[in-house]
């Protein structure tokens, strides 16, 4: 429950698109898109414990909501739930240093920082996640980085196609943190926690998540100017449509929950397609 499995694609996707982009160049290697994998999905999973934990000593998690949290509910204590998140942090660490060994140790020094930016969204005294920059970091670390350095320790050169291929996985990754606060606007407004979501107010938010998820379908059309079987990453519309709908139509609260797991539908539809595309 706290590892919140259904969220999973935020981190799996841009490893699908990263490790499509060594397919196009030749250069895909099953072992280290694996271990790309363990990282991403440790360090989500760890993210998301130690925003359990942060959120639920600060109090912020009090009258959620959304699904159910485990320090706040009093399902786990607040040591546990933190082990688990340093546990996970842990298990990236181990398989970045395993990667690292082959494509260059400088990439340590970028797996600390994915760290540090996981503790300290929600952690530490002046979290960044509490006044609204969120949403940039989601979009550098779940879309830039990961994918970028996905397809980095495959191919071991920095290229524009693999810039090109982040840009749409790291606006859906927003666009998950998008609804995701959209939902929690009363309970964040209450508690302090200033996200962009309660800076901007409810209506705007979902324009910014409906502008996100459409920004992303249109920015496959660059990568399928280079690789024109890019262009079935378009396919995922048919996923986008009903979460798209249910936001503009007003969708609040408890509304909001399913089109969470929908948003996370669409962005693994566009990850696989992007990426068995970009392969082809």
């Amino acid at each position: 429950m706290g590892a919140r499995p259904r969220t999973l694609p935020a981190s799996l996707v841009p490893v699908l698109v990263g490790t499509g982009v060594a397919a196009s160049y030749g250069q895909a290697f099953w072992w280290r898109a694996v271990l790309a994998g363990v990282v991403a999905v440790s360090l989500q999973v760890g993210v998301n414990y130690a925003n359990d934990y942060s959120d639920g000593v600060k109090g912020t998690d009090n009258g959620r909501v959304g699904p159910v949290r485990l320090v706040a509910s009093g399902l786990a204590s607040p040591t546990a739930v933190k082990r688990a998140a340093m546990a996970a942090f842990g298990t990236a660490g181990v398989a970045g240093v395993a990667l690292a060994a082959v494509a260059g140790w400088w990439l340590v020094a970028v797996g600390l920082v994915c760290v540090l930016a996981a503790w300290f969204y929600t952690g530490g005294p002046r979290p960044y996640g509490y006044v609204g920059l969120g949403e940039l970091s989601v979009f550098i670390f779940f879309g830039l980085v990961a994918t970028v350095g996905t397809a980095y320790v495959q191919t071991e050169k920095a290229t524009w196609l693999e810039l090109l291929a982040a840009l749409p996985v790291g606006l859906l990754a927003v666009s998950l943190l998008v609804v995701n606060n959209l939902r929690d606007i009363p309970g964040d407004a209450v508690a302090g926690k200033k996200t962009l979501a309660v800076r901007l107010g409810p209506r705007a938010t979902q324009r910014f998540y409906i502008g996100c998820m459409l920004g992303a379908l249109a920015l496959v059309l660059p990568v399928g100017a280079v690789r024109p079987w890019a262009l079935l990453g378009l396919g995922a519309l048919l996923a986008a449509v009903t979460p798209v709908r249910q936001v503009a139509g007003g969708a609040r609260g408890k509304a909001l929950i399913p089109v969470l797991g929908a948003t996370g539908r669409a962005q693994l539809a566009l990850g696989i397609l992007l990426a068995v595309g970009l392969a082809i």
